[in-house]
């Protein structure tokens, strides 16, 4: 079964790709500490898309009781989200760090677009940690507990 991530977890992503190539783009100290924000940012959003983001896309069939013997695989997805958290928690504080750099950086230049972007890319982090992987993780042991 393949699994797909919402539609508007996915577009957050894009957008949140596109901001910052723009600001990349701006140059000086913003588009500098932009390209490092960037850099930590592309290998964390690959790993969420290919394993913590998926399972996500099962819960409007989990939450009205809906589980099927195929939605098994998600548990490949799920265990290696549990095992790989830690990595993935660390990787945040990496990224805000460099986000605080970002923010920094935006308000010496006068650039408050990306003090806003940073805002909301360390809010985005904040919402992935607390709401999302657990919601993803809950998603796996519901299935496994259901099967």
């Amino acid at each position: 079964m393949k699994f797909n991530i919402p539609g508007s977890l996915k577009k957050e992503h894009e957008e949140l790709h596109a901001e910052l190539a723009t600001a990349i783009k701006e140059g000086g100290r913003t588009g500098e500490s932009a390209g490092s924000v960037a850099s930590a940012l592309h290998p964390h959003f690959v790993k969420e898309e290919e394993y913590a983001l998926p399972p996500l896309g099962l819960l409007s069939r989990l939450a009205y009781g809906e589980v099927t013997p195929d939605m098994k695989s998600v548990l490949k997805m799920t265990d290696k989200l549990k095992t790989e958290l830690p990595r993935m928690l660390e990787e945040h504080k990496a990224i805000v760090a460099l986000l605080e750099k970002l923010n920094d950086a935006a308000r010496k230049e006068g650039k408050s677009e990306y003090i806003d972007f940073s805002r909301k890319l360390t809010l985005h982090a904040r919402i992935e940690e607390q709401v999302l992987y657990p919601a993803a993780i809950l998603a796996g042991e519901y299935v496994k507990m259901k099967l």
